[in-house]
């Protein structure tokens, strides 16, 4: 594991963007896997200025994303689809055919999960994963307790993301209960994993990243055992490394 603490969280969100711009310059066929909280948002801005500013090139690149919320709309601002697409895909010369986000429509959703998985069979495999991580050490929608062996699925909201949303969603009790999610196993099965994570609200499960025990308890520990991981993060988050 590879750990890279920046400066500040403006240098955080640049040294994340260059390590996928290097990715792309370096394999330029590449299929990318991009999170998409609120972690991101500085990232995909500097992937977008990188991408403008020094011509890197997404024609021949393929991507992805890590869920979907169940029943939400490829529009609807709430998605993730909404907010990758405006966020960071619009905003780079990727072809059509090489972008897949879940659909949040798809009816019954447990049937996007097989779309899900040929899709990313189609593209040959994750070459980088861009990773998130929460509070309480969720990745994706791998919420606590989530087993290590645990594939596309159907993941439970927790009742702490269905509070933390509800301002989002316009009240706790419209915020979807279910996500179409990549499982533990899908995300370790990527090449490389990029780990992100920036604030002092962070420090705590960046040391159990980092130091502590992997155990299912913590999702995210889990890429302590991958063989190609690089770990980004700001000084406040690394505050209790």
């Amino acid at each position: 594991m590879q750990i890279i603490i920046s400066e500040s969280v403006e240098d955080f969100h640049k040294e994340a963007a260059a390590y996928v711009s290097r990715q792309v310059l370096q394999k330029p066929d590449s299929l990318i896997g991009f999170a998409t909280g609120d972690t991101t948002v500085g990232i995909h801005k500097w992937v977008i200025r990188y991408h403008k500013e020094t011509g890197v090139d997404y024609s021949r690149c393929k991507v992805c994303v890590l869920d979907e919320y169940a029943g939400i709309a490829a529009d609807d601002p709430r998605g993730c689809c909404w907010r990758i697409n405006d966020g960071l895909f619009n905003h780079l010369n990727l072809s059509p055919e090489n972008i897949y986000i879940p659909d949040g429509l798809s009816d019954p959703p447990e049937k996007e999960l097989d779309v899900f998985k040929k899709a990313i069979d189609n593209f040959g495999g994750i070459d980088l994963q861009v990773l998130s991580v929460g509070q309480n050490g969720h990745i994706a929608f791998n919420e606590p307790g989530t087993l290590f062996d645990s594939s596309y699925r159907m993941a439970p909201i927790s009742p702490n993301t269905v509070k933390a949303k509800a301002g989002l969603f316009g009240g706790e009790d419209k915020v979807p209960r279910f996500g179409i999610s990549m499982g533990i196993r899908d995300i370790m099965m990527a090449r490389k994993i990029l780990l992100v994570a920036s604030g002092t609200h962070k420090s705590e499960v960046i040391r159990q990243v980092v130091n502590g025990t992997v155990t299912e308890d913590i999702p995210a520990t889990v890429v302590r055992l991958h063989p190609n991981v690089v770990v980004v993060i700001d000084k406040p988050a690394a505050s209790k490394l």
